[in-house]
């Protein structure tokens, strides 16, 4: 699949290329052309599902998609993990009505202008999370424990997924039936503006109810 490079996230205002994807939650394909001319589409850009936070993501767009979909607005999360280990991992972790796609080349990152920070960044940032660490670490130090208190088994696909992973941003589009970015949110893997935070939910319904039919 060829998708275009693109240097920086795309913003409201400007429109989405089509890129296709290995369904997780049914066969067959996903692409973005499937919902142009259709209906709006909120898509969640992951990191791959050993990110105990990409997995908190991936819940909360489970957890809006019922209001979205009364909205008319589809929502699709995409995970840099291979098909078949994304498969395994819903199977017992199911995301009813949510469709879920693979992307373990991170094309729809590329498409979409998510980079990634490097990893002298992503060593070098420490994570505090009162209550869930027991001090400020590391990214790989608290992936290794939250997955751990989450009961999340590593396999190889996903080992080779994180040393894959140089500090890959994430983000969410809000996209309307024509294929324009009407909302966004990045996240930026740096101490003190949006690591490993979500977007607001509020502000994403508010513009949800002006893009849908």
């Amino acid at each position: 699949m060829s998708t275009p490079y693109v240097d920086h996230p795309l913003q409201p205002g400007d429109r989405v290329p089509n890129v296709e994807f290995d369904a997780i939650s049914r066969e067959g394909k996903i692409a973005l052309d499937d919902f142009r001319g259709r209906s709006p589409l909120l898509i969640g850009l992951f990191r791959g599902l050993h990110c105990p936070f990409c997995r908190r993501h991936v819940a909360a767009m489970a957890y809006l998609n019922p209001v979205l979909r009364e909205k008319g607005v589809q929502s699709l999360a995409v995970v840099n993990t291979p098909v078949e280990r994304a498969r395994l991992y819903f199977r017992y972790h199911p995301i009813a009505d949510l469709l879920a796609a693979s992307d373990p080349v991170r094309a729809s990152h590329q498409a979409f202008g998510l980079r990634e920070v490097g990893i002298d960044t992503l060593m070098a940032i420490r994570i505090d999370l009162p209550g869930e660490l027991p001090e400020p670490m590391g990214v790989r130090a608290m992936d290794r424990i939250l997955n751990e208190k989450e009961g999340y088994q590593m396999t190889e696909a996903d080992e080779q997924m994180m040393t894959a992973d140089h500090g890959q941003l994430v983000g969410q589009f809000l996209i309307d039936r024509e294929g324009i970015v009407r909302w966004s949110f990045t996240e930026a893997l740096e101490p003190g503006l949006q690591t490993f935070k979500a977007p607001n939910s509020q502000e994403l319904m508010s513009v949800a109810s002006q893009v849908a039919p």
